[in-house]
């Protein structure tokens, strides 16, 4: 389980990491709402609603529940979506209010290992922040960490 992460600049994330499963099976989780509904967000976060369209122009739909029972509804849209290979997508942390708190786009990419497994490589970049959003945006390694650990436990072993 090899993790990288690189943070290149205040509003941008690079993250790698080797998944013992296919590009298939790794680009499924990300893609079929019911799995993405098991492993999405950071440790202990649970997600009420979770739709997605995966498609180029396919709406996303996510709430997220933390610990605490705060409410983090998100919405945005996929930009681009190549099976098994790649992903690109705006998500939209939303407040209490219905109004951006921040935005992000985010690409994910898939490529086989010559061992059977996946090397996910995920790069994601704050677009559009509120002051109110900042809080959010700065532990976006520790999240983006836990999230991938959750999608690491929800594919197993290939």
């Amino acid at each position: 389980m090899a993790l990288a992460i690189t943070r290149e600049e205040q509003h941008e994330l690079l993250l790698t990491r080797t998944f013992d499963a296919p590009p298939e099976l790794v680009f499924k989780a990300w893609t079929d709402p019911a799995i993405v509904a098991r492993w999405w967000g950071p440790k202990d976060y649970t997600n009420l609603v979770c739709e997605l369209d995966p498609h180029p122009g396919g709406a996303i739909r996510i709430h997220m529940r933390a610990p605490d029972g705060t409410l983090f509804p998100m919405t945005g849209v996929f930009d681009s979506i190549v099976e098994p290979s790649q992903m690109l997508f705006t998500l939209a942390v939303l407040d209490a209010e219905g109004k951006p708190l921040f935005e992000v786009e985010t690409s994910v990419t898939l490529a086989p290992t010559d061992d059977g497994k996946t090397l996910l490589t995920l790069r994601t970049t704050v677009v559009r922040c509120t002051p109110q959003g900042q809080q959010y945006t700065s532990g976006m390694d520790l999240g983006w960490t836990q999230t991938l650990d959750r999608l690491a436990s929800v594919l197993g072993p290939a």
